[in-house]
């Protein structure tokens, strides 16, 4: 008895097998991937040091301080969202957890502890508020980053006298604290910072709830037609709550990272750092209009913005010249981006 094999025209296409090429131009970031090549490639020419050992913890370093951040932005443009308060989030992060940790002559876990709860409920009002309000999340994220550039430098100078917080280097907990948000670890001439182990549990994260959850697909839809989505079901308004909360929980690591680096915080950072992880989320392959993108494209963003920091420093130039790099490099790459979208696109 013979199988019948139904003719290629009945056969469904989605079941049909992709070639290589055709999966790789279906990826977000491939366009950041070969951005990240082609940099790594040019500082590895003209400057000399870039290529040593101890630079690669340096770079790894700068990347994963923006990278953090880049992945849950990432996850929120993707759903169709800013957040223009994340830079100064991680700052109210690190102030909080500060003076609560002062002020109450407590544990300094006491004061971790309460910036988490303060950061979430910060994340969770952006969300809250765009959703009741309708209004555009630039419109509400930029007021609460008005809101929070002024509590930020207010308070400290309300409580503190000055605009940095007290030295909590001293007090109980703290040496625990440094090891889980800012401790470091050589191997052999590369110094290793904690940091990118968060940021790379981060993108592991991320990319598993992106690919393996129904969370995954709610954010994809929420970004690529909210109302569409809605009427499939899918709960539009806490997922974007959810996303920004997100952010606010990876401005909490961040802000914890900054304090016990220091001990002492100064209320005017963070200031315009919302802007660099949005440029390592768009160079990474997310689109500003939404539904599309990847964490490991926000990373390897971040990557590239790590070696552009402190490849202009090896390659000793001037380091003025850094923002012009970002910006021709955040052009480029949107460029690149948007032509593997369409060959993309071309080749389904």
């Amino acid at each position: 008895m013979s199988v019948l094999t139904p003719p290629a025209a009945a056969r469904d296409e989605r079941l049909a097998p992709r070639s290589l090429g055709r999966r790789l131009l279906g990826r977000p970031e491939l366009g950041a991937v070969v951005g990240a090549a082609a940099v790594f490639v040019f500082f590895s020419v003209v400057a000399d040091s870039f290529l040593q050992a101890s630079s690669l913890g340096t770079v790894l370093y700068a990347s994963s301080t923006i990278g953090i951040m880049a992945v849950p932005v990432a996850l929120l443009m993707i759903g169709g969202e800013f957040d223009l308060s994340a830079g100064v989030m991680v700052t109210s992060s690190a102030l909080i957890s500060s003076m609560v940790s002062y002020q109450m002559t407590a544990n300094t876990w006491v004061g971790v502890g309460v910036s988490l709860v303060a950061t979430l409920a910060l994340g969770a009002f952006n969300g809250i508020m765009l959703v009741r309000t309708k209004l555009p999340s630039f419109i509400i994220t930029l007021g609460t980053f008005l809101m929070l550039t002024g509590l930020n430098l207010g308070l400290t100078k309300l409580i503190s006298g000055t605009v940095s917080t007290k030295s909590i280097g001293d007090m109980e907990g703290f040496p625990a604290a440094r090891d889980v948000f800012a401790s470091h670890w050589t191997i052999g001439s590369v110094d290793l910072q904690v940091t990118i182990l968060w940021w790379i549990g981060l993108v592991a994260v991320a990319t598993w709830v992106l690919l393996r959850t129904r969370a995954g697909n709610w954010i994809f839809a929420a970004g690529g037609n909210a109302d569409a989505a809605r009427a499939v079901g899918v709960p539009v308004a806490r997922t974007k709550v959810g996303l920004y909360m997100a952010v606010a929980f990876c401005a909490w690591i961040s802000g914890q990272h900054l304090l016990f680096s220091f001990d002492v915080v100064q209320s005017g950072e963070g200031v315009g750092n919302e802007f660099l992880y949005i440029i390592a989320a768009v160079i990474g392959g997310c689109l500003m209009t939404g539904g599309y993108g990847s964490a490991i494209g926000s990373a390897v963003g971040a990557f590239i913005f790590g070696m552009t920091s402190k490849g202009i420093i090896y390659a000793q130039w001037n380091p003025d010249w850094f923002k012009f790099f970002l910006g021709a490099m955040l052009l480029l790459a949107t460029l690149l981006n948007a032509w593997v979208r369409r060959r993309a696109e071309a080749s389904t």
